[in-house]
């Protein structure tokens, strides 16, 4: 695998997570750009589902978007793991049209993680809320311990053959990109790269997600951090190769679903 993959991995991985901080939760007026675009649903469920390894897939929590509601379960699992699509990404209080990232949680994750992914979808849908007032309702919430960190370790699984993301940790660069970077992710809440002996400019394998930009005021780290580990080349070349069929449905949708080889840099 190339440094170029890894460099962009991390770059992708930080900009998914990363958080502005401020306060403040009242509704907004006369918002615009919330509302979403609905999928269809067969792309969006099998699209959602390969974020999951194949073995979890037919025993997994399904959840879709009704872009005027949030999120709902279309398929309730047996296996305690979920999947969906993120459509908002909350940190960077703008609301786009075009984010689309296949993401899976285990049973833990389900509980502790995805809560806001859901307040997040039902506040937007709302269309009571601007962006900044998103960002800025959940960052106090996490200060607050509404929402809780998780209880133990855990697994995120993202073996999509796509997702489209930011491609900048920058917070006055917001382009994204449709790339392909099938990832696992580890919830370390409140660690550190020092905790870990990670050098936080390396490019090798693995590396860990937001040990400083979670910080929540008086020190604190913040509760949903992630080691992230990258699939090896083979095993992604596998994920490619299988996901073909999938990638054409999904540039077919949108073109802008597209993957774009890596270092093509952002499209938008």
């Amino acid at each position: 695998m190339t440094k170029g993959y890894y460099s962009l991995l991390k770059h992708c991985t930080l900009c998914l997570l990363f958080i502005f901080f401020a306060v403040g939760d009242s509704p907004a007026q006369g918002v615009s750009g919330w509302n979403l675009e609905k999928m269809p649903v067969d792309l969006e469920t099998d699209f959602a589902l390969s974020a999951l390894p194949p073995h979890l897939r037919a025993g997994a929590t399904v959840y879709l978007l009704d872009p005027e509601k949030g999120y709902y379960i279309a398929r309730k699992g047996t296996n305690g793991f979920v999947c969906f699509i993120a459509r908002t990404e909350w940190e960077w209080a703008e609301f786009r049209q075009d984010l689309a990232t296949p993401i899976s949680y285990d049973a833990e994750g389900a509980t502790t993680i995805m809560p806001v992914y859901l307040d997040v979808a039902a506040m937007r849908a709302s269309g009571k809320w601007s962006p900044v007032q998103i960002r800025d309702t959940i960052i106090e919430r996490i200060r607050t311990g509404y929402y809780k960190a998780p209880s133990r370790p855990g697994i995120s699984y993202m073996e999509a053959p796509m997702m489209r993301v930011y491609t900048s940790n920058n917070p006055n660069n917001n382009h994204v990109a449709s790339v392909s970077m099938p990832h696992y992710m580890y919830y370390v809440p409140y660690l550190t790269n020092s905790d870990l002996g990670i050098d936080s400019n390396s490019t090798l394998e693995p590396f860990l997600v937001n040990p400083d930009a979670m910080v929540l005021g008086e020190g604190r780290k913040g509760p949903y951090e992630y080691l992230i580990t990258p699939l090896n080349e083979a095993e992604t070349n596998k994920i490619l190769k299988s996901g073909q069929a999938l990638l054409k449905r999904l540039a077919a949708y949108k073109p802008y679903l597209k993957v774009l080889p890596i270092g093509g840099g952002p499209d938008n």
